[in-house]
């Protein structure tokens, strides 16, 4: 393999700047590696056709002494619920096989002016429902660490082509955790921003008030620059927030080198108990408690009583709005048609339905129009809402006493492909740890804490801080990134398989 594929976005981007790596050398090299693994690993839906192009331009640019931003020239693969001018945007489902957007997403907007390179759009659960990305019309993604194994979801793609080095970073999206859970089971970094710091813009969206667009990576510090790129004020998107944000970057770049554990206060919930979750997933989070304390953190156990409810919760909210947002894939206004000779509007609207959603899609939706139904909005759709302010009021009391939480990203280390196809009740709590981050607004990142001893795969740590305070998530993150790859010698992702590391 390539030594660019194992340089850092970061790392990267220095060697692009200096003039010892040119942008066509690097995406060359990715786009072979794409070539080489994801026949296995199928990461990617669709591989950009003009991505040497795009960077030649940059490369020229550069020589002519244009001024170009940090990640200029650096390659970049896109989940494929964001919407290209240039490339079919699919959010994993029939209903949208090769449907062209008339205008980029804000975040590929941006990151087009920032110079990345988009390599391709990535594989994802239909309209990203799901936690295995086994629900995509196009075929399940596997695991780098295990090609029988999941990559999580919906964002599996995404977070398969960085841990396969198809990719130095890709841009996902995050519901219920979307992106902390496929960075849990591949050892990646995932950031899920606080509500409205990102545009939704060009998201093709699942559920408004829950969805957020956000980096992944390989380090803490490459989903922090991305996220510069990224983030900020959008006209375009009415949730978006105003606010003024701090370089994440350069909080990243203070953790990784300053002494910001040293009296951080790191919350654990005390109703998260190690019942729910696989033996290694809690030995490896204890460990990385440990590793915090010996730095000078002071681990804290908090209360949040009600998160034991946010998984049902989530799954009234989500498909009700769901199933708003998806009655536009209506067979007249958007997507695929299904004719039926001598039949209705509403003939053709279920034809195409039926042909076009899959069996999670169709489930979520039923249940979200029942929940929003006369007579039963208040006693489901109503309770769920309430029960998620007093989420809300868990974080916010933990807050008060505590700097972050810590969580295990996830209960389990990957599962195998069609474990839990039938069983929807066992995916969805998968999302146990993650959802009621959404549901509150906060940020939440996950960065790998280590490899579990029964299976030898990839785990995940989650913080959690309060909304609008990310910078912290990347400060707390990089700093624990450094103590682990220390102890550990190297990255976690030196020892995947597909890299012919032993596990």
């Amino acid at each position: 393999m390539s030594d660019i594929l194992k340089l850092t976005a970061a790392d990267l981007s220095e060697k692009l700047r200096s003039g010892e790596l040119s942008s066509v050398e690097a995406t060359q090299a990715h786009l072979d590696r794409i070539a080489a693994v994801d026949g296995d690993v199928h990461a990617f839906l669709h591989v950009s056709d003009h991505a040497v192009e795009v960077a030649a331009d940059i490369d020229r640019r550069r020589a002519a002494g244009e001024e170009l931003g940090d990640l200029a020239g650096v390659p970049l693969a896109i989940k494929d619920v964001l919407v290209t001018t240039d490339m079919p945007s699919t959010s994993g489902s029939k209903i949208l096989e090769g449907y062209m957007s008339p205008y980029d997403a804000t975040v590929v907007a941006r990151s087009r002016a920032a110079g990345l390179v988009p390599l391709g759009k990535t594989n994802m659960d239909e309209f990203a429902m799901g936690s295995s990305t086994e629900h995509s019309a196009y075929g399940p993604t596997h695991n780098p660490w295990d090609l029988d194994r999941i990559p999580g979801g919906s964002g599996g793609g995404s977070a398969a082509a960085v841990a396969a080095f198809e990719a130095p970073l890709a841009l996902g999206s995050d519901t219920g955790g979307s992106i902390r859970q496929p960075a849990h089971v591949t050892g990646t970094v995932g950031m899920k921003p606080t509500y409205g710091g990102v545009s939704r813009y060009g998201a093709i969206a699942l559920a408004s008030s829950l969805d957020q667009v956000g980096p992944v990576s390989r380090t803490v510090l490459d989903s922090a620059l991305l996220h510069d790129v990224i983030g900020g004020h959008d006209p375009h998107d009415a949730t978006s927030l105003t606010d003024e944000w701090p370089s994440f970057a350069a909080a990243a770049r203070e953790g990784a080198t300053g002494d910001v554990l040293k009296g951080l206060k790191v919350g654990v919930i005390r109703e998260l108990d190690d019942s729910g979750f696989q033996a290694g997933v809690s030995e490896s989070f204890r460990a990385s408690l440990a590793a915090m304390e010996a730095a000078g953190a002071e681990i804290v156990e908090v209360s949040a009583p009600h998160f034991e409810y946010g998984v049902a919760a989530y799954y009234l909210i989500l498909p009700a709005e769901a199933s708003s947002n998806l009655a536009k894939f209506d067979s007249v206004r958007f997507g695929m048609r299904v004719n039926v000779p001598g039949g209705t509007v509403e003939d053709v609207m279920a034809a195409t339905r039926d042909a076009g959603f899959g069996d999670e899609v169709k489930r979520r939706v039923i249940l979200g129009t029942y929940a929003l139904s006369a007579g039963y909005y208040d006693a489901y759709y109503g309770s769920a809402q309430k029960v998620r302010t007093l989420i809300q009021r868990d974080f916010d009391e933990a807050f008060a006493q505590v700097d972050v939480i810590a969580t295990p990203s996830a209960p389990t280390t990957a599962f195998r492909l069609g474990e839990k196809l039938d069983d929807p009740i066992q995916m969805y709590l998968n999302d146990v740890t993650t959802i009621p981050v959404n549901l509150a607004g906060v940020p939440g990142i996950s960065i790998p804490s280590g490899l579990a001893a029964e299976d030898g795969l990839p785990v995940g740590i989650q913080f959690v801080a309060p909304a609008r305070e990310d910078a912290r998530l990347y400060r707390v993150g990089a700093a624990l990134e450094a103590l682990l790859v220390d102890s550990w010698g190297g990255p976690l992702l030196d020892r995947a398989p597909i890299l012919g590391g032993a596990r």
